[in-house]
């Protein structure tokens, strides 16, 4: 078996692993050597790991099992520093020696550092990797203002998380229009308009030449001799090949690994794709030529035949700050071409076609790039005017046109700019695998991998081919193509307090929700914004509207709270009287180790509430229920903790915490569990000497065992970690996700690496702290206003 290895491992390197394994499953023995300590990963979304939205893990494109499961050998955290091409010997960093009979240098670039005085001090970085988004996030929890020093994609994206991280964030950028590799001047300038609208200040045709400080920097200097305080610098000035290591063995370089038309490079066996490659005098620094370069070399390496590679159409699709940008081709004005030009500055929305000799070369989308996949194969097609006119994507009717469905695109049409995933090759997938989902797709094709932009075309395709009609999982609901993550990312950037501002902001496809998407709306404003939020009671679910459980007959439940199981003869008498009083049909003991009267009527649920002078129990919402607890120390001979004593303290803590989906507790104050905590989402273990935390349990339909999160050693700590864990799981799950299913979507090792942090976890539980002192009882509410009470007294629920 020869021989192949990768030096890199990012997003070109796993692409072509990924191709030689499922073309030519046994022709190598296949090594990938990364310099980083992880394995590829998806650096177009780095910013959504920036701004907190996205868990570093979630970015890898293949796990660990990917590679075992096909005999690959990955060596990460080393670095590449010798290659012998005659003698086909690479040496590491670590002393480490390879031989090859195929070598790919997919070496990928790096941040550029302008030149300036200063730009090493300490709290000035780039913004390339993983390590870059965690040295950002640390500085951000201690410092308030950040300077980004370039308006290109990297630098806009950096801002954007460091606000959503809520930095004072000024972007200085050396020339008149943002992103002008991307943008034209009027796209620049909406652009421009909505991150001032956002709050992110910025110095247009500012340049920056020095940064200052002593010991760490302290403010930057432009030529125009304005100063800006800074804490922390992000350079994100452009990027540079890594050529080094080919340059150094004799191999061709120019601003890239100079390659021809099939990947190869000057030297024999050895070849180059990627950020580091130079094909034709253009080295290409977006994902889409990467691709298809790999899939060029791929076929090459496994001796099939390959078309030559003859350069890609550059495409950028993205959401920069919340707003869909998409450009295509060469859409620069000149004295020989024609543009077509529409502008809607009230919705924000601008597009741009130039023609050639009436051939289209280029386009420029801001605002809605819902027709991005199709001018991008319309420029490869070499379309005229008429035939944009003809797929209803431009003239007088253009807007009440529909556009061709993407089931009658040509097979070469691309599906997924990010990845280059054409039709062809979906539908291929589809029919030869089986597959039946859109993440089946995204995993054996690519196609939706990184900015998910294409997923409600790749569902499309899917119900086409299957005729089976696809529920996307990854989507809020069907009145948007957006991820749960997404849309909180969006509320939390243009400080969006109603569901009507989220759905009117978003572009909401029905303008007036469904029931799977407002009560989720409902949700995450609240929890994003805890003080600005306008709680809109006709988006929450039928119960917690009523604040009660309906039954099945039309009758409501009643659960007042008693904190840790623990009741006393006052309580009971009231409970007694009050089911005599309004003739509840039965009394019962919950699995929680609370009350629960049954059958009380509609309108007598304010007066029955008054009359126990009771707290809500929260049995009927996505909430914090209750704290289950077992005897522990106080009577038991076999205690070891106060399980009583912490079960009341939690509930007390956390008592009406709202959350994703219902949360239940327990405090066991021995390992032999009586309070049954390893079923539930936070349960706590007395042990000798402190207690054991498990998060993620479910004794449900799906029963799951609780995660080993950490053992602590007094209650103050118990405290701490449960609140922090359970307002990392508010900002983190989506709604109706169980912790169960959340914990094991991303994993206990990442969360508890993120609790562990001392800084983190304080902040964590503060900021539910903070929502939780502004908590009312709902029913107390209810009884001393009129109004509110009027409203149970005059609505009937039919039973069903």
């Amino acid at each position: 078996m020869n021989r192949l290895v990768i030096i890199g491992h990012g997003m070109a390197a796993t692409r072509l692993a990924e191709r030689i394994v499922n073309i030519a499953p046994n022709m190598y023995e296949l090594t990938i050597i990364g310099e980083e300590q992880f394995p590829g990963y998806d650096r177009i979304q780095l910013s959504h790991v920036l701004a907190g939205n996205v868990d570093p893990s979630g970015l890898l494109l293949k796990d660990e099992k990917w590679y075992y499961d096909h005999g690959i050998t990955v060596k990460t955290g080393d670095k590449v520093i010798e290659l012998q091409p005659k003698d086909k010997i690479i040496r590491t960093e670590q002393d480490l020696t390879f031989t090859y009979d195929e070598l790919v240098l997919a070496t990928g670039s790096s941040a550029l550092r302008i030149p300036v005085p200063g730009a090493h001090l300490p709290g000035v970085v780039t913004f390339r990797s993983f390590d870059d988004c965690e040295t950002m996030i640390q500085m951000a929890r201690v410092h308030r203002n950040a300077v980004v020093i370039g308006g290109g994609l990297l630098g806009l994206e950096a801002a954007h998380g460091l606000n959503a991280l809520g930095m004072n964030v000024t972007v200085v950028h050396a020339v008149s229009t943002l992103m002008e590799r991307q943008l034209d001047w009027h796209a620049g300038k909406l652009l421009e308009r909505e991150l001032r609208h956002q709050g992110i200040e910025l110095a247009m045709d500012a340049k920056t030449i020095a940064i200052h400080g002593d010991h760490h920097v302290e403010f930057v200097e432009l030529s125009d001799g304005r100063r800006i305080s800074a804490d922390l610098v992000v350079m994100a000035v452009g990027i540079k090949p890594n050529v080094d290591l080919a340059k150094a063995s004799g191999i061709t370089v120019n601003r890239g690994i100079v390659v021809d038309d099939f990947m190869r490079t000057s030297e024999a066996h050895v070849w180059a794709v990627g950020e580091c490659a130079e094909h034709a005098g253009v080295v290409y620094g977006i994902v889409a030529p990467l691709y298809e370069q790999v899939e060029v070399l791929a076929k090459k390496l496994a001796q099939m035949p390959a078309e030559s590679y003859k350069g890609s159409v550059p495409v950028t699709k993205l959401k920069v700050s919340g707003v869909e940008v998409f450009s295509a081709g060469d859409f620069q004005d000149d004295d020989h071409s024609n543009t077509l030009v529409m502008m809607d500055g009230l919705k924000n929305r601008y597009k741009k076609a130039v023609f050639r000799q009436n051939q289209l070369t280029g386009v420029i989308l801001y605002g809605d790039t819902t027709h991005s996949a199709k001018y991008s194969s319309l420029i490869r097609q070499g379309a005229t005017w008429e035939d944009l006119e003809k797929a209803g994507l431009w003239g007088d009717n253009a807007e009440s046109k529909s556009i061709s469905s993407v089931e009658t695109w040509d097979n070469d049409d691309i599906v997924c700019g990010c990845m280059g995933v054409n039709k062809g090759t979906i539908m291929n997938a589809i029919k030869a695998k089986g597959l039946s989902s859109v993440d089946d797709i995204r995993l054996e094709t690519g196609a939706s991998r990184s900015c998910g932009s294409c997923r409600s075309l790749v569902g499309q395709l899917l119900t086409y081919v299957t005729g089976n009609q696809v529920e996307d999982s990854n989507r809020l609901c069907a009145c948007t193509d957006l991820s749960h993550e997404m849309v909180v990312e969006a509320i939390r950037v243009h400080h969006l307090y109603q569901v009507h501002d989220v759905m009117k902001q978003l572009k909401w496809k029905n303008p007036e929700g469904c029931s799977k998407c407002r009560p989720a709306l409902n949700y995450y404003v609240r929890m994003v914004w805890p003080v600005q939020a306008d709680d809109d009671p006709q988006s929450r679910l039928v119960n917690e509207r009523l604040h009660a459980n309906i039954q099945r007959d039309g009758t409501f439940s009643v659960v007042p709270r008693i904190y840790g199981g623990v009741t006393n003869s006052e309580q009971l008498r009231k409970i007694a009287d009050v089911a005599d009083k309004y003739q509840v049909p039965m009394i019962k003991i919950t699995g929680g180790q609370r009350i629960d009267l049954l059958g009380v009527r509609k309108e007598d649920l304010p007066a029955v509430w008054e009359d126990l002078g009771m707290t809500s129990g929260y049995a009927y919402g996505k909430a914090m229920r209750t704290v289950k607890t077992c005897v522990g120390t106080e009577f038991c001979r076999f205690g070891t903790q106060d399980a009583i004593g912490a079960g009341i303290r939690l509930e007390h803590a956390l008592e009406g915490l709202d959350t994703p989906h219902k949360v239940k507790m327990a405090v066991s104050g021995c390992p032999r569990n009586c309070a049954e905590s390893t079923v539930k989402d936070v349960g706590v273990i007395g042990v000798e000497g402190g207690f054991d935390l498990f998060v993620g349990g479910n004794g449900g339909a799906k029963v799951r065992a609780g995660d080993f999160l950490i053992r602590v050693r007094t209650e103050d700590e118990v405290e701490e970690w449960a609140l922090a864990f359970l307002q990392y799981y508010r900002e983190n799950a989506r709604y109706m996700e169980r912790t169960a299913t959340w914990v094991e979507r991303v994993g206990i090792q990442a969360i508890r690496k993120t609790l562990e942090n001392a800084e983190q976890r304080l902040a964590y539980a503060q900021r539910l702290r903070d929502t939780l002192s502004r908590w009312r009882d709902p029913w107390q509410r209810i009884v001393n206003t009129d109004e509110e009470r009027r409203y149970f007294e005059t609505f009937h629920v039919q039973p069903s």
